[in-house]
């Protein structure tokens, strides 16, 4: 797969593809422009064509073309690689003997889904009455239609399987599209298609919605798992939406797929959906390459409360800010909102709620707090909310602990002072986060960029390895008119800031074992690791 990165970046400028996204100028032998992510006043972003990569000093990300799309797109690095294979006319089966025919399979899958997918959109043409539901009972109108390629599957049990062996493919392919049933006939019938798209619009499934009521049958159908659907990956509409939760900064996650059709004919383009409520952490790590601003629209029920739990648990791990929407004017959902009146679904848009106040409020409705127990079962879910946001954002921790504490009517100091179990699965989350989900440090990247381009001693401080070429960038924009001896102090300067990081990190890491001993009860270890961050604060 190196030679045919290789040969893709041999093809494709730099310069080129990130130009595609951000406007660049010519600035010598580089380019500049503005931060796609940042708030940069003046030109912070860099791209050098002669070493054929690009930084973003304002938010200390960098990389080739392929981490460029990976974070612009919110995609896996296949993605990205296969996206500017086809831009450079790469074939990549070509360079991988390991997989070629899964590659080849992937791609008979591929065309047969879109076939598929042109029959359902032929077959809503010629059928009338479903034409009606579509664009009348469920007021779509042609270009919603058109953007998100709905279509028909017709009653028949094999019309589809018929077309697409007409065509060529196998039973074997159509089974491993999940486009047939256990008897080897149409999966879909009678019922209203809408493909499930990857982030580049490629189709990897579908979803079909009964149009004539059917006790027998379930409302929604979803293709099942397959080689290229998997649920806990899938983010609906995320193809149409990307642009605009690029340009405006903030998504929008509805509960169901017509919930998005509908917002984005209502103008709320930034709407998407995860498989029901089912949040994952990746969906929220897709996310989080597009924006931290997440706004859920879940309903106000128990299955809405767990969801927005469990996102809160898992946001903290990528710096997302989590808000809630719920004012739906007496309506259930986004849709039936949309329906009564396209403005008061925009509306309900901006008049977000953060998700943890929005929580802490349900949690007044759901228990009695005139009774013991219920005054005790609110204090434990709100503190173990609470103790999920992280221990250095202070003033949040105690904006929230205020609120508590005034609601029981008790002082600060008691709330804090309750002790509450942690569910055993949260024990593992220092253990789930993955590499990309921790920020690089800005102050070593510098370091390196010093050492090995300005030839500075950094004594016996270490430094982890980084990509040269985008260490010669920073040394190029930030220090390459610099004396020796201003580089040399610059030098020390960022040694003590990266020393007290990694102390800071160390620190952390102490409290999260600490917490542990003391949910087993084991006050030796708790003693021996209190020791130890003494010693560290002490350094401090």
């Amino acid at each position: 797969m190196e030679d045919a990165k290789e040969e893709i970046r041999a093809r494709l400028a730099v310069e080129d593809v990130v130009g595609q996204y951000i406007e660049l100028k010519r600035a010598g032998r580089n380019f500049k422009g503005h931060s796609p992510w940042g708030t940069d006043r003046t030109p912070s972003f860099m791209v050098s064509p002669d070493k054929g990569i690009w930084h973003d000093f304002s938010s200390n990300k960098g990389g080739d073309i392929f981490t460029f799309v990976m974070e612009m797109e919110g995609c896996t690095f296949r993605e990205a690689l296969e996206k500017l294979a086809q831009q450079a006319g790469v074939e990549l089966k070509r360079y991988n003997s390991d997989d070629r025919k899964q590659a080849a399979h992937k791609q008979r899958i591929r065309d047969c889904l879109e076939l598929a997918t042109k029959y359902f959109q032929f077959c809503l043409t010629k059928n009338k009455a479903v034409m009606e539901y579509v664009f009348y009972k469920r007021n779509l109108n042609k270009k919603t239609v058109e953007n998100f390629r709905i279509g028909y599957a017709p009653k028949s049990g094999r019309a589809l399987v018929d077309f697409l062996k007409k065509r060529g493919f196998t039973a074997k392919e159509m089974e491993d599209a999940g486009l047939v049933n256990r008897f080897g006939g149409d999966l879909f019938k009678g019922r209203m298609t809408v493909p499930l798209m990857d982030i580049s619009g490629n189709v990897i499934g579908f979803t079909g919605r009964i149009i004539e009521k059917d006790d027998n049958s379930p409302k929604y159908l979803n293709t099942p798992e397959t080689i290229l659907y998997n649920k806990g990956r899938h983010i609906f509409g995320l193809s149409q939406a990307k642009d605009a939760i690029r340009r405006t900064d903030f998504v929008v996650v509805v509960e169901g797929n017509m919930d998005v059709i509908s917002s984005h004919q209502a103008g709320v383009n930034q709407a998407v959906a995860t498989a029901g409520t089912a949040m994952t952490e990746m969906h929220l790590k897709s996310f989080s390459r597009l924006t931290k601003d997440i706004r859920l629209a879940y309903d106000g029920d128990e299955a809405g409360v767990r969801a927005a739990e469990r996102a809160i648990s898992m946001a903290s791990k990528f710096g997302i800010y989590l808000s809630v929407i719920d004012d739906y004017h007496g309506c259930k959902d986004a849709d039936e909102l949309i329906q009564k009146d396209p403005k008061l679904w925009q509306e309900a848009v901006e008049n977000y709620q953060p998700a943890l106040e929005w929580l802490l409020e349900k949690y007044v409705g759901k228990y009695n707090l005139k009774t013991e127990k219920g005054f005790q079962e609110y204090a434990t879910e709100a503190k173990r909310l609470i103790d999920q946001i992280d221990s250095e954002d202070v003033v949040l921790r105690e904006k929230y602990e205020r609120i508590v504490a005034d609601r029981l009517g008790i002082s600060l100091e008691a709330f804090r002072a309750k002790k509450v179990v942690q569910p055993e699965k949260k024990k593992l989350k220092k253990a789930n986060i993955s590499g990309d989900a921790v920020m690089e440090s800005k102050v070593e990247k510098n370091l390196a960029a010093l050492k090995i381009h300005g030839g500075v001693d950094l004594g016996g401080f270490e430094i982890r390895d980084y990509n040269v070429d985008e260490l010669g960038l920073i040394f190029e924009e930030r220090y390459e008119k610099w004396a020796p001896a201003d580089l040399q102090k610059e030098a020390m300067e960022l040694i003590k800031k990266a020393e007290s990081e990694r102390l800071d990190l160390e620190r952390k890491e102490l409290e999260d074992q600490i917490r542990q001993a003391e949910e087993k009860g084991d006050e030796k270890l708790e003693n021996e690791l209190m020791l130890k961050l003494s010693k560290i604060l002490r350094r401090k």
